[in-house]
């Protein structure tokens, strides 16, 4: 999904494994669900961030079971002081059979869509 909007917002995408290098304006943080839960890294990524650093995140994830990651990611990140965008981007993600294909075609338009608007906003 990172991938699909690097053109969008000028920019590789980066890991969760490295800390932010120099500060942003605004962070696009996505996650996957794996047994109900985001990803431990993105928890570990999130608790290197601070207010000074990041002025706002954007979040988006997939999932296949729960209806969102946002709200754990919400949670972390509002911890540390750090706004969060009112506004996110979830769509279906495989797990196995399980709604296999997705993100497909359809989700990355939407999702694109959804970047433009908030660099637009």
């Amino acid at each position: 999904m990172a991938e699909a909007v690097k053109d969008l917002v000028g920019t590789e995408p980066q890991t969760v494994n490295e800390p932010l290098a120099e500060g942003v304006d605004t962070l696009l943080l996505g996650a996957g669900v794996m047994m109900g839960k985001v990803n431990g890294d993105v928890f570990k990524f999130i608790n290197t961030l601070s207010p000074d650093k990041v002025k706002r995140v954007v979040c988006f994830g997939s999932c296949a079971i729960i209806k969102s990651p946002v709200p754990q990611m919400r949670k972390a990140l509002e911890a540390k002081g750090i706004k969060v965008d009112s506004r996110e981007f979830v769509c279906p993600g495989a797990m196995g059979p399980i709604k296999a294909g997705h993100p497909n075609d359809e989700d990355i338009k939407n999702l694109r869509q959804f970047v433009k608007d908030i660099l637009n906003n």
